[in-house]
């Protein structure tokens, strides 16, 4: 190789390692587009309803996104801020009472099979595996509720966390008042051979990102309306938080809907054991709903993703970005996809496989 060539090596060397210095940076910015692609969708739709330019069509949806969550703030936050607190105290204590019940059956289910009142103890070993008896549920409450008062800590230090939402929404609305120059500005940072092939495979990112956005607002309103009727039919307290629970955890593929099934649990097993396997065979039922009829109706033309797929992006991006690249693992995940099958694919592998085959 050349000096030149170990040259470009070392700097593209170099751009990596300051980029993965700078990853927290990276992932923020991300979000930043994402968020703009929805703006960019809203403002679409808006002129193709009205008619309007573009300017206008803004202007429109930014008052309109105001209007709706300033009608949010003030009408459904203050009654999900109460029952959130009051669900947080409860689970603690729903887990404490699902284990005691655990160690009660244990106990009778080796008395029946033993057929003596001591039989229980022939099976000791296993009932010290379930930390449910005693002070062991005591214990089981007390750091779950340590634990989760720790996470209400880190959810309000609003310091650090506020700073890094302005920034997200600041670029956001940078890049969604001129979404074509930010474009060119990246274009421009491919080699000029490719800069025409590079600007429609950024379209075609934007045109899944915008699909999937759509496909995952439709499908995570009807999870929450869905869950917040079924909970109201069994008679399930705190009813608004957890459909808004279940409609915000839906954005999350796989541990999402298993984690908005704990705190409706929760709330029905201390009212009655047996609501609690109605909720639970309730959420089933709304999440088979929504994988094999909502998501499939009103995803028809979305970028399909392979569950593996899916589930190993959200294991990596969860490593290297942390909770944040949780919550950006799909969207990720969607835009590499179409990235690997137009420029790895389609561009390299192709046209390589077939100069093998003609030579």
């Amino acid at each position: 190789m050349k000096f030149g060539n170990w040259l470009g090596l070392a700097g593209t060397i170099a751009a990596i390692a300051l980029l993965w210095s700078l990853r927290d940076v990276v992932v923020q910015v991300f979000a930043a587009i994402i968020l703009a692609m929805a703006i960019c969708t809203l403002v679409g739709f808006v002129r193709r309803q009205l008619g309007c330019s573009r300017p206008i069509a803004l202007l429109l949806s930014l008052s309109g996104l105001v209007l709706l969550l300033g009608l949010g703030v003030t009408v459904l936050i203050p009654p999900f801020a109460a029952q959130f607190a009051e669900l947080i105290t409860k689970v603690p204590t729903a887990a404490a009472l699902l284990l005691q019940m655990g160690r009660g059956a244990l106990t009778q289910a080796t008395q029946m099979l033993y057929g003596r009142q001591d039989a229980a103890q022939d099976l000791g070993w296993l009932q010290q595996l379930i930390p449910g008896g005693g002070d062991g549920g005591a214990a089981l409450a007390s750091g779950l509720g340590g634990g989760l008062s720790r996470l209400l800590g880190l959810a309000g230090n609003l310091g650090g966390g506020l700073l890094q939402l302005l920034f997200v929404v600041a670029v956001s609305l940078m890049v969604a008042v001129q979404p074509t120059a930010y474009r060119d500005v990246a274009v421009l940072l491919v080699p000029s051979f490719y800069r025409r092939r590079f600007r429609r495979v950024l379209d075609l990112c934007g045109a899944a990102l915008s699909d999937w956005m759509v496909g995952v607002l439709i499908s995570s309103c009807c999870v929450a309306l869905l869950s917040g009727i079924g909970l109201m039919l069994l008679g399930v307290k705190l009813v608004v938080a957890n459909a808004l629970l279940a409609g915000l955890l839906n954005v999350i593929p796989n541990v999402g809907p298993t984690l908005s099934t704990i705190f409706p649990i929760s709330v029905a097993v201390l009212d009655a054991p047996w609501k609690a396997l109605a909720v639970l065979g309730l959420y089933i039922v709304i999440q088979n709903l929504e994988s094999y009829v909502i998501t499939p109706s009103v995803m028809q033309h979305q970028l399909k993703l392979l569950p593996g797929l899916t589930l190993s992006a959200q294991f990596l991006f969860t490593v290297l970005f942390g909770p944040l690249g949780l919550l950006l693992a799909l969207p990720l995940a969607v835009c590499l996809q179409v990235i690997f099958r137009e420029v790895l694919i389609h561009d390299v592998l192709d046209p390589w496989k077939r100069q093998r085959l003609s030579a």
